[in-house]
């Protein structure tokens, strides 16, 4: 008797270590898909389209131009753009607002803190207000093309989308020399590079 005692044991043991083990492999493994899908479904850029974008079309001697259309939260929750990439077209790309400047006059500068975009809200780019700024082209926009564009929220999620190039003719900029060159230096400031004129638009 004492030996299918201890056989019965053994078995015992062996099945309870087997057990623990593949227990040990669920837990170490269900890290991995779990925040990975629920990040998937809490990502601010799964919440965002984007209807009616375009691009002005613009030259590399231009240096620079902007994206427009509408950013349209589908969410309950606040989704906030924090940054924007054109690829090889643009250098430099940014969050742009139109303010009045120290002059009195209406002047681009970079919008501190982003594009917030309230749940089920919508948040325009328009000529003369929020845009988004492609700076530094590194080549002719031509009308009819279409440029990619990545946006970066505020948990890291991102959205990418195309828009079309368009000649648009109602442009009024008024960038002294130096601000077409692409460069950024002086941008926004005293009403220089990127002063609007009296229509504000791009």
């Amino acid at each position: 008797m004492p030996i299918p005692r201890l056989r019965l044991t053994v078995a015992a043991m062996t099945a309870a270590t087997v057990t623990l083990s593949g227990c040990g492999a669920a837990d170490g493994s269900a890290p991995d898909p779990s925040p990975g899908s629920a990040q998937g479904a809490d990502d601010q850029a799964a919440s965002v389209e984007v209807a009616d974008a375009w691009v002005k079309a613009a030259t590399e001697e231009d240096g620079m131009t902007g994206v427009f259309g509408t950013l349209d939260n589908t969410g309950e929750q606040e989704a906030t753009v924090t940054a924007a990439d054109a690829g090889d077209v643009a250098g430099l790309v940014e969050l742009h607002e139109v303010a009045t400047g120290e002059d009195g006059n209406p002047a681009m500068q970079e919008k501190e803190g982003g594009f917030p975009v309230g749940g089920g809200a919508a948040h325009t780019l328009e000529p003369g207000g929020d845009h988004i700024m492609l700076m530094e082209l590194g080549r002719d926009l031509e009308p009819g093309e279409e440029i990619a564009v990545e946006l970066e929220f505020a948990d890291g999620s991102a959205l990418e989308f195309t828009a079309p190039v368009k000649d648009y003719e109602g442009a009024n900029e008024n960038y002294q020399e130096g601000g077409g060159d692409g460069g950024h230096e002086g941008h926004g400031e005293d009403g220089g590079d990127d002063e609007y004129g009296e229509g504000m638009d791009h």
